[in-house]
């Protein structure tokens, strides 16, 4: 979805005072987190995640795990990131962002596996995950994350 579609989404419900040229900004800061995040899993690299979110963030996998803290994200992605993306690429597309406040969003994400070639990943279904990031220290971090599967039928 587009940088205009997104703010204009965001603007539909916002009763703030903050400008299109501001929420742009915020907007593409939020997207870089999460093109960081499909960084992160494409090459595998465990640190560069886990350094996505809060120290006390809150993240349950698509299979329901609860994982509470950075630290017990870092290592439950330790055990189950590499090695995983081995003929994968995965995609992760912003849908929409709603500022609960200047400093908090909830972003909506697609996420895709495909081929190296480029085509849909036989056997692995979509994703739909919720993220919730926070500004600090001028900074987005994933704080309440929730990566639902998105089954078929």
């Amino acid at each position: 979805m587009d940088t205009e579609t997104v703010r204009r989404r965001t603007h539909e419900t916002d009763t703030g005072t903050a400008t299109d040229t501001d929420t742009d900004a915020e907007i593409q800061a939020v997207r870089q987190v999460v093109a960081a995040v499909q960084h992160a899993q494409r090459n595998e690299l465990v640190d560069e995640f886990t350094a996505l979110f809060r120290h006390d963030a809150v993240w349950t996998t698509a299979h329901g795990r609860r994982l509470f803290g950075r630290d017990e994200i870092a290592a439950f992605t330790r055990r189950v990131l590499p090695g995983a993306m081995k003929g994968l690429v995965p995609v992760y597309e912003v849908e929409h962002v709603l500022f609960v406040r200047p400093d908090v969003a909830a972003v909506k994400v697609r996420q895709r596996y495909l081929t190296p070639e480029g085509e849909p990943a036989e056997g692995e279904a979509e994703g739909s995950p919720l993220y919730v990031m926070a500004k600090e220290d001028g900074r987005w971090l994933l704080t309440a994350c929730q990566n639902t599967a998105v089954l078929d039928g």
